[in-house]
């Protein structure tokens, strides 16, 4: 139950949830959406990179196995340390940090010479994205306002989308360019340095988000300050909420959306990083014939005309139709692709009938879950348990991605496409009913009202 230790007839939160889209939140939406290009670039181009190395190292189907997932490994750890880290500390003690192992790790990581030394500097790298995932999307929910809230979580994390696309880009031009493999591949990895270290100060400098300073500091003139930049408005005594007690993680109405959140990333990104991180392999087995630079440049058209256009569309509608709705559609299309892929020989027998299916499966892939599961859990947990709440449902989705991508070149070899798209259809279904069995509606309603702060 909450309980109010002073009176004042404008609380925080509602000054919060009811300001107009400001300046400042598009400044907090920038500075946290340029960690997820990085992010997206550094997990994805590592495909590319062992598809040039693979010759030059001559490395195994087990080195392919372990480089390709070893950041995803990693990344799962960090967003749960992070995650928790944020709830003992604050949000702004330690936003920025995650940025820095990004940089440092992208750095190391183009100058390894062995397949250890590159498997060690892509975990620092997996290490900060896992910090990216929790640490960005709790300070931009903590700091948006009710109408648009989905929208700017939302957009953070579809920076994600022209990550995906400079990947391949790059990847492109110096292969086109006739740049020398042994080069190429150090400079596709060295390159995710430069927008991680571009907001390193940015991040730094941010202001500690006003439903943490006073809901678990109970530092109310320091919330009313930041609430004075958000929205414009002077909270003369600003309403401080105590609660008899304090929300924990395994309560049974948040097990049962930890269940939901952390269940459909998994299953989500097991679909999305297997056919992501590994779809050199996936085209490899479509297109035997195709020189690394003709795959790369449909990898490249793939994410330009589907995966892109659905992040921004999800985006556009997650305010009007509602995250789960978005999300258990997502999934049965998604099911619905893979499946025919796997049951309809002539589909995998005409590559470009494949393709426009593969297509499909990645519109809606991001016009579907891969948005809505980075929204829901910054969402439906109260302050105090948000960071790890979002953090283990980070973590979760990170392990199903590097289920993804470690036994993507496993299942494609001893199952090939067929029976691979068959058991993505299988994760996509089950992705929809734990949607529609666990998740509840947040859209349109003040932040602690979703995270049922009321019912402690």
């Amino acid at each position: 139950m909450l309980t109010e230790t002073t009176s004042d007839i404008q609380s925080v939160y509602h000054a919060l949830d009811e300001a107009d889209f400001s300046r400042y939140h598009w400044r907090t939406v920038l500075i946290a959406g340029m960690g997820f290009f990085t992010d997206a670039y550094d997990l994805f181009i590592i495909g590319t990179v062992t598809a040039i190395l693979t010759p030059l190292w001559h490395l195994s189907t087990t080195d392919l196995m372990w480089l390709n997932s070893t950041s995803l490994l990693a990344s799962m750890l960090g967003a749960i340390v992070f995650g928790r880290v944020m709830d003992l500390l604050g949000r702004k003690s330690i936003y920025g940090i995650e940025v820095i192992l990004l940089t440092l790790g992208a750095v190391f990581s183009a100058f390894s010479h062995t397949v250890w030394q590159l498997m060690l500097f892509r975990a620092l790298v997996g290490f900060g994205v896992g910090g990216d995932y929790a640490g960005s999307a709790i300070i931009t929910s903590e700091y948006a306002n009710r109408s648009n809230r989905g929208q700017m979580i939302g957009t953070v994390f579809s920076m994600q989308g022209l990550g995906l696309l400079a990947g391949p880009a790059i990847a492109s031009l110096l292969l086109a360019t006739g740049v020398p493999h042994d080069l190429a591949w150090r400079l596709m990895l060295a390159l995710g340095a430069i927008p991680a270290a571009s907001v390193i100060y940015l991040r730094r400098t941010i202001k500690e988000t006003p439903r943490y300073a006073l809901t678990v500091r109970g530092e109310a003139q320091s919330a009313a300050q930041v609430v004075h930049d958000v929205a414009g408005l002077d909270l003369q005594n600003a309403t401080v909420r105590t609660r008899s007690r304090k929300a924990r993680l395994w309560d049974p109405i948040y097990r049962k959306r930890l269940l939901g959140t952390a269940g459909a990333w998994l299953l989500m990104d097991v679909a999305f990083y297997g056919t992501g991180v590994s779809s050199q392999i996936i085209l490899r087995a479509l297109l035997p014939g195709a020189s690394l630079l003709n795959s790369t440049l449909i990898a490249a058209l793939i994410f330009l005309v589907a995966a892109v256009p659905g992040y921004w569309l999800a985006v556009r509608r997650v305010d009007k139709s509602g995250r789960k709705r978005i999300q258990w559609r997502g999934f049965l299309v998604m099911a619905a692709a893979y499946g025919v892929i796997a049951l309809i020989p002539a589909v995998r027998a005409l590559p470009i009938v494949f393709l426009a299916v593969y297509a499909v499966s990645y519109f809606f892939i991001e016009f579907g879950p891969n948005v809505t599961t980075f929204i829901f859990p910054a969402e439906v947990f109260p302050v105090e348990i948000r960071g790890l709440g979002d953090g283990v449902s980070a973590g979760s989705g990170k392990l199903g991605a590097f289920l993804g991508a470690f036994l993507m070149p496993l299942l494609v070899l001893h199952l090939q496409l067929a029976g691979t798209m068959a058991i993505l259809a299988g994760v996509s279904l089950l992705g929809a009913l734990v949607t529609i069995y666990a998740l509840p509606e947040p859209k349109g309603l003040p932040l602690e009202i979703a995270a049922a702060e009321d019912r402690i």
